[in-house]
């Protein structure tokens, strides 16, 4: 699909959507006003994060004591099929991010609510929601619909079935979704972060979210390098936050 034809039936796509028109019009502001404000403070962030980025594994031992082999080892079954899925799904998306400092963040929190921004294929959902059953918790995830192409079948995809009963997904912008789930459960126990990568965009979800979680609860923001919003919240609001280094890239973790 050429570039053309997928900004035409996007467009196209939130015109058939009156209820994603609010989103429509931040879209244009941002793709306009507002072009440079994606990358705002990149590289200012990019020499903080790697000053103090530690290994996925030294971050999971540190904060929440746990040893991250064990992740792969209990849900091998799940995830190889899961990884399959994935080959076979008609419609690309993002990949599987770092699943174990989901799955252990979980685990630290006991978690019973988690909230989530972005699923896509539904790695993060299924790291979630394999700790999740175990205490009968439910995951609340935001995720817009994939305008371009004819893809919403396929949000979520990996998750298997009996995974299911404990996901309630909100297919809106975030700016829309999260209240609905705010308004459904106030306190959550684990937020991932992982839609809007704008600097706008995550200073006011980040701020939402933060005001949301509990006392104890872990905060996770994947791609952090790619302006200083997360820099910027946590010195703003005196957070000691861990910079975790994956595969090239930088997640913020702390624990409220």
């Amino acid at each position: 699909m050429s570039e053309i034809t997928r900004v035409l039936k996007t467009f196209i796509g939130y015109l058939k959507r009156p209820d994603l028109y609010p989103e429509l019009g931040r879209k244009i502001i941002k793709n306009t006003v507002n072009r440079g404000n994606a990358f705002k403070g990149k590289e200012k962030t990019n020499s903080w994060a790697a000053e103090r980025a530690v290994s996925q594994e030294e971050a999971i031992s540190t904060l929440f004591g746990f040893e991250i082999n064990r992740f792969r080892d209990e849900f091998r079954d799940v995830l190889t099929d899961a990884a399959q899925r994935e080959k076979e799904c008609p419609v690309k998306m993002g990949g599987p991010g770092a699943l174990e400092l989901i799955y252990y963040a979980c685990e630290f929190a006991s978690a019973q609510k988690v909230v989530e921004t972005g699923v896509a294929y539904g790695w993060s959902s299924l790291a979630s929601l394999l700790s999740l059953a175990k205490r009968n918790g439910t995951l609340y995830s935001s995720d817009m619909p994939y305008l371009a192409q004819d893809g919403d079948q396929y949000v979520g995809y990996v998750v298997p079935e009996n995974l299911r009963s404990h996901w309630k997904l909100f297919r809106f912008a975030d700016k829309e979704s999260l209240p609905k789930i705010f308004s459904e459960n106030p306190v959550f126990d684990v937020l991932h972060y992982d839609s809007d990568k704008s600097y706008n965009g995550r200073v006011w979800a980040y701020n939402e979210l933060y005001k949301h979680l509990k006392k104890g609860g872990v905060f996770i923001s994947d791609d952090i390098g790619d302006n200083s919003a997360y820099q910027d919240f946590c010195e703003k609001n005196n957070i000691e936050t861990t910079v975790v280094e994956y595969e090239g890239k930088y997640i913020g973790v702390f624990i409220k």
